[in-house]
């Protein structure tokens, strides 16, 4: 079984058990999450979407909050002596699924 979630932007395939590394969220390690934004699941080979899902949830548990490794921004333009540089680390938050309601 294994369930479509919509969280940051983003979505993510995810099972009962799987560790993930989404948007940061607010809380503390140990915080439990719900995700009520299901687009789909499915369940021994069928696919429910739309309608048959909207009261679904997913139950999660807020394992570790953090920052992402940096990346570095440069800009510069040729023969006119301007160059820029910024660093960047997004925060992230790893969540474990621990159970998926239909």
């Amino acid at each position: 079984m294994y369930a479509i979630i919509a969280t940051g932007g983003k979505q993510y395939k995810v099972s009962e058990g799987d560790i993930i590394t989404i948007e940061k969220l607010a809380g503390e390690p140990g915080d439990t999450v719900v995700f009520d934004q299901v687009l789909a699941i499915s369940d021994e080979g069928s696919l429910k979407v739309g309608e048959e899902v909207a009261s679904a949830k997913v139950n999660a548990t807020l394992t570790e909050q953090g920052k992402a490794k940096k990346v570095i921004v440069y800009k510069y333009k040729p023969k006119k002596g301007y160059h820029k540089k910024n660093g960047h680390r997004q925060l992230f938050s790893k969540v474990l699924i621990d159970s998926i309601q239909a």
